[in-house]
């Protein structure tokens, strides 16, 4: 993996954590949702509205003198407004993006392994996310420690007990 440099998500980073989402959405290269679609779609655009609330954590991956290449963040959402992997209101949802031209490189794992480090500080003990059974990351997920929960026709739950 080329390296990386990893810092905290700021308020000033929503629109590269919009850019972040729709990495993610369209990890499938034949999907070809666009930025508008996705934040017209309210299933996708609560993982961003908002950002950053005072419960929010994220992390940038950035290159130096390159744009930043990746992100992941942690959004407590309700049963009244879940996400896709929405287990209870006291654990976080995880979302991770990384540019396409970036991946395969490791740049996810350290992303995952930064915020998760963020979120273990904070006191989260549990952190939970939704993958498609096909995405290349459900890999990456089960080897950090992420289990199914829940199991849908292409998707699955899967939860992190990260307490030290």
């Amino acid at each position: 993996m080329q390296n990386v440099d990893i810092r905290a998500a700021t308020p000033t980073d929503r629109e590269f954590l919009v850019d972040m989402l729709v990495e993610a959405v369209n990890w499938l290269p034949e999907r070809n949702w666009s930025r508008e679609q996705i934040l017209a779609n309210p299933a996708f655009a609560h993982y961003v509205t908002g950002w950053m609330r005072p419960d929010d954590v994220g992390v940038v991956a950035t290159q130096p003198a390159v744009r930043p290449v990746g992100a992941a963040w942690l959004r407590h959402l309700t049963a009244a407004d879940p996400g896709y992997g929405y287990v209870s209101d006291d654990v976080p949802e995880l979302t991770i993006g990384v540019r396409q031209s970036w991946r395969g490189r490791g740049v996810g794992r350290v992303l995952l392994r930064a915020v998760l480090d963020v979120a273990r500080a904070r006191g989260t003990g549990r952190v939970s996310l939704s993958v498609e059974r096909a995405n290349f990351a459900a890999g990456l997920y089960a080897a950090e420690g992420f289990r199914t929960v829940e199991s849908f026709e292409n998707a699955d739950t899967m939860v992190a007990d990260i307490r030290a």
